[in-house]
């Protein structure tokens, strides 16, 4: 659910719910910074195992497996958060505490699971008694049965191909040569590509591998019959296991915000919902912090149209997509790479113009391609949005781009909305 939820990740201009995001990744940062991480197990999607236990079906071990590793997260941050608070001088964490205390813990069910499968799901013989004693039966017939082929072995080792017990259709064979097989009695199960050897069941163990194949019967039915009385146990609480699912996820999601916050040295942003933007050694979140040139950008506040003009390879586009990347990831309640008091606006919209967009399949030229951007964006663009422009006008004549560059610029100022364009000065 967690991957999920970052994969759907969406800003929003909701002040309240910026606010609480960005509390979120502060909380979870802060825990880190105090080597507290949360203790979120690594989860495969129940969606398909809760389908299937809604409508009655039996759960695999693999399944139940993964329930209880969710039911053991459950038990796990509610102890870690317990423990939490009699510790001094640790930060308080309600917006993490909000999402744990919605959880639900199911000891009970936790330690039917812990009693029944591994961690790779398969079943353990102590799931039942009568599974523990049908299998040290099988034990038993499988150690009595490689006995008689391992003496085999030894005293008729000129007989065989290879010295070697083998399997073939879930009996245990030996390898014979061929001209030797009616010596060993017994059952034919396979035959080497070139017919030089054939896999015989000796007549001395068919008996005991009859007697093995039944006990195996028995085992998959003892198996069965565990996995729907379990599967029966958890079907009450379907509700229960979705919610935790759901809960952990958003636990899992706000802890890899902080653990980017980490990462790329991020902050938490103010936010101005006068569209005010002030942001201080602001850096691209994708380039090498040992390579980006650190800006100051600020917007909004006293001009709402900001023109960056110099030669090519300056670097504007960068400025440019950095206060879009910034705003995108301040408003979708993840830290931003920049120093202590920067702060973002609060858009409904963020609109780019960025690059060579040109649609072949289309037909248009670069410069139409762009126009076509442009006009959808004026279109929607209200006095909330931000509006990122790479070259108004570029690809067409100088004095008609400028001309029409300029006309764009009125309209939205007229819109009111906050605009960042690029301007390219020839060296």
């Amino acid at each position: 659910h967690g991957t999920y939820l970052v994969a759907n990740m969406k800003p929003t201009h909701c002040v309240h719910l910026l606010n609480y995001l960005q509390a979120e990744t502060e909380q979870a940062l802060a825990l880190i910074e105090a080597e507290r991480t949360l203790p979120i197990p690594e989860l495969e999607s129940l969606q398909e195992s809760m389908k299937r236990l809604e409508i009655g079906a039996i759960l695999n071990g693999k399944e139940l497996n993964q329930i209880g590793r969710l039911l053991g997260g459950v038990r796990s941050l509610k102890s870690f958060f317990e423990d939490l608070e009699d510790e001094e001088d640790l930060p308080e964490t309600p917006q993490l505490l909000y999402w744990v205390d919605q959880t639900v813990a199911l000891p009970e069910i936790e330690r039917s699971i812990e009693r029944t499968v591994d961690h790779k799901g398969n079943i353990l013989s102590t799931a039942s008694r009568r599974l523990g004693s049908i299998r040290r039966k099988l034990q038993n017939k499988e150690q009595q049965v490689r006995k008689i082929l391992n003496d085999l072995l030894q005293s008729r080792s000129n007989e065989l191909s290879d010295a070697l017990v083998t399997m073939r259709n879930d009996r245990y064979v030996l390898p014979v040569k061929a001209e030797f097989r009616n010596n060993f009695g017994g059952n034919v199960h396979d035959q080497s590509s070139t017919g030089q050897t054939i896999y015989i069941e000796p007549q001395a163990v068919v008996k005991l591998n009859n007697e093995r194949a039944d006990l195996q019967v028995d085992e998959r039915q003892e198996i069965d019959r565990i996995l729907r009385e379990i599967t029966q146990q958890l079907i009450p609480y379907h509700g229960d296991i979705e919610l935790n699912e759901q809960r952990i996820g958003q636990l899992d999601f706000i802890n890899a915000r902080a653990l980017y916050a980490r990462d790329i040295q991020g902050i938490k942003p103010g936010f101005s919902t006068k569209k005010n933007v002030r942001l201080y050694q602001a850096r691209h979140p994708l380039i090498d912090p040992n390579d980006i040139v650190p800006n100051d950008i600020f917007i909004g506040e006293n001009y709402q149209t900001l023109i960056i003009t110099g030669p090519n390879t300056g670097g504007k586009t960068i400025v440019l997509k950095t206060l879009g990347l910034l705003q995108l990831m301040g408003q979708s309640g993840l830290h931003i790479p920049a120093a202590a008091k920067s702060q973002l606006g609060v858009f409904d919209q963020i609109y780019a113009d960025i690059g060579d967009e040109q649609s072949i399949e289309q037909s248009l030229s670069t410069f139409s391609s762009h126009m076509t951007n442009i006009v959808s964006i004026l279109e929607h663009a209200t006095h909330h949005s931000l509006i990122l422009f790479d070259e108004l006008g570029s690809g067409t004549d100088p004095q008609e781009g400028a001309s029409l560059a300029v006309a764009i610029l009125n309209h939205t100022r007229k819109i009111g909305c906050i605009v960042m364009q690029l301007l390219i000065i020839q060296s």
